[in-house]
């Protein structure tokens, strides 16, 4: 899942489009960084072909010598088979029983990295080693393993990858159909701090000598040095230049997102350590490394949040498109009449001669599914490990409590139940699309109206109704009773998704019956239309909101507004 450099300027026509259209956007929080103390993973799985549904791999139990089928998960291509192990864990979507969650974002890299005869792909990688390893450290020594012996068939990855007590961020690329294997490096997002990746190599250089807190492939420098790719010495080396140099694309595009995250969770500033000292400077003074334009400095690895981050602050990050900001998405005249902050693919267009091309903000449309995944460590296992899972578009989508410890996956959000080429009235992708759709008409008039509805669901969950539910089946695994436990998560996590497909799908239909033709009809305050006193179906107080400004002042500037005025 990649992208490419986004700008509503002029850019040069020979530019090189490097990347592509699709990407992924992740938030990395340290317990030390949290609220409640939980290390947590954001991940946006954003692609045009990706379908949103709920992974579930019940654990299992398996004889020596059997094999397990490896398909590629973009494309449902067969690529072979590998060992299977005696004993695996349950996994639902990116997360595992004992709390290990990992989620990943494509940056490419050199074509000729790509081993084109591997069976690991990278999506293989993350499920795989889910049902595999229970630990951070231990998903990391899988994944190399499983790459090493079998291939690494797909491009460039950020890996992030948590346990209930640490945070770790991967940089992972192959090393062509001529070497089977991967150099890498992983970082420990340090206690405190948060990271954000978004399809862009984020570790530059890293420390040689401090296994706790850094590891790497012991030819992550030797293999660029064979390549051509870098000659100075072993202290200078830089991940990131030696397999995905940084250009306009890499900023502007895909940093850029990662800035965004930092910039909304800081407060707009910047602490980090430089050189063993903590270091405070604005966020404004990467805004022109985040347009692309100054590629000179090196954006922090690692900051330190302005608050304890909660996982509702964690969510709405994802839901961000720059508002605020110099590259705020609703303010040109690409936004239209109704401060629509999308843009359609594709994403460049060529006009006299230059070439432009649009921003790539988090929340995004073509997202197959997001989530914002706790491993909570004061909890045991079987309660703890905890995914917030949504559908399509985060700004108009909403996250339903998963506990890992479910026995069923709700019918909304099965395998299975539609996908991108058969329409399910029942699929919780679905109706989260209709509802995007419909916003996507009059944005500024009608989202404000679904992230009400999210903010409040999501505020009832995330603060009362789980923290609830947790405290109680947290006793009853104390006390040995595990079963009962179970029952409860597995009732709360299909009751509670299936009750707010419901609710979505209500919300669907009013939003067509409110704001049906441009028109927004009156609404009382226990939420009934105002209407006549003769018809309860004819509505009075309809009201026409204006289009924005920025495009009212376009229309009256251009040639056929002159021949408006003039009439």
């Amino acid at each position: 899942m990649k992208i490419q450099s986004l700008c509503l300027a002029a850019i040069a026509a020979s530019l090189v489009w490097v990347q592509h259209a699709d990407a992924c956007s992740n938030v990395i929080i340290s317990a030390g960084a949290s609220a409640d103390g939980s290390c947590m993973v954001s991940y946006a799985a954003d692609s045009h072909q990706l379908f949103g549904e709920l992974y579930f791999t019940p654990a299992g139990r398996f004889r020596k010598g059997a094999r397990l089928r490896i398909t590629e998960w973009d494309t449902a291509k067969p690529l072979g088979e590998i060992h299977q192990i005696p004993r695996t864990f349950k996994t639902v979507g990116n997360m595992n029983e004992k709390q290990l969650i990992i989620g990943e974002t494509t940056w490419g890299g050199r074509e000729e990295q790509v081993d084109t005869n591997g069976i690991m792909d990278y999506g293989s990688l993350i499920y795989v080693t889910l049902q595999r390893a229970a630990t951070a450290r231990a998903a990391i020594d899988t994944i190399v393993s499983l790459a090493n012996r079998y291939g690494y068939p797909s491009e460039g990855e950020s890996f992030s990858i948590a346990d209930p007590h640490e945070a770790w961020v991967m940089d992972l690329v192959g090393k062509g159909s001529g070497e089977r294997g991967i150099v890498w490096v992983a970082r420990r997002v340090p206690d405190g701090y948060i990271c954000a990746h978004a399809n862009q190599c984020r570790i530059t250089r890293f420390p040689l000598d401090d296994p706790q807190n850094c590891i790497y492939a012991p030819d992550v420098i030797s293999f660029a040095r064979s390549q051509g790719w870098f000659d100075g010495a072993d202290e200078k080396f830089s991940f990131r230049e030696a397999y995905n140099p940084l250009d306009f694309g890499g900023a502007r595009a895909c940093d850029a997102r990662a800035w965004a995250a930092f910039n909304i969770l800081c407060d707009g500033m910047f602490v980090y350590e430089e050189g063993g000292v903590e270091v405070s400077r604005p966020a404004s003074d990467w805004i022109s490394y985040a347009l692309g334009h100054d590629l000179s400095g090196e954006m922090p690895l690692f900051v330190k949040p302005a608050r304890k981050i909660t996982v509702k602050d964690v969510a709405d990050v994802m839901r961000d498109h720059f508002e605020g900001t110099a590259l705020d998405m609703t303010q040109d005249i690409g936004a239209g009449g109704n401060a629509l902050p999308y843009r359609w693919r594709p994403m460049h267009f060529s006009w006299n001669g230059k070439e432009y091309v649009n921003e790539r903000a988090i929340a995004t449309q073509q997202t197959g599914f997001w989530f914002v995944a706790q491993a909570r460590g004061w909890l045991p296992d079987e309660v703890g490990a905890l995914v917030w899972f949504g559908t399509d578009d985060a700004a108009t989508s909403y996250l339903t409590p998963v506990y890992v410890s479910t026995s069923k996956v709700p019918e909304c959000l099965r395998v299975g139940n539609g996908d991108m080429l058969h329409y399910s009235a029942t699929s919780q992708f679905w109706i989260s699309n209709r509802v995007a759709q419909a916003c996507y008409k009059m944005y500024n008039v009608m989202a404000p109206t679904v992230r009400c509805a999210i903010d409040a669901f999501e505020q009832e969950q995330m603060f009362a109704a789980v923290p609830s539910l947790d405290e109680r089946v947290a006793r009853l695994v104390s006390r040995g009773r595990l079963r009962k436990a179970r029952r409860l998560m597995t009732r709360h996590t299909v009751s509670t998704a299936q009750s707010q497909f419901a609710a979505w799908v209500s919300l669907e239909e009013m939003l067509l019956l409110k704001y049906m033709d441009g028109n927004v009809k009156a609404q009382n305050a226990d939420g009934s239309f105002v209407h006549s006193e003769y018809s309860t179906g004819i509505p009075v107080g309809i009201t026409n909101p204006p289009y924005v400004e920025a495009w009212r002042r376009a229309v009256a500037e251009s040639e056929h507004g002159s021949v408006l005025e003039a009439r």
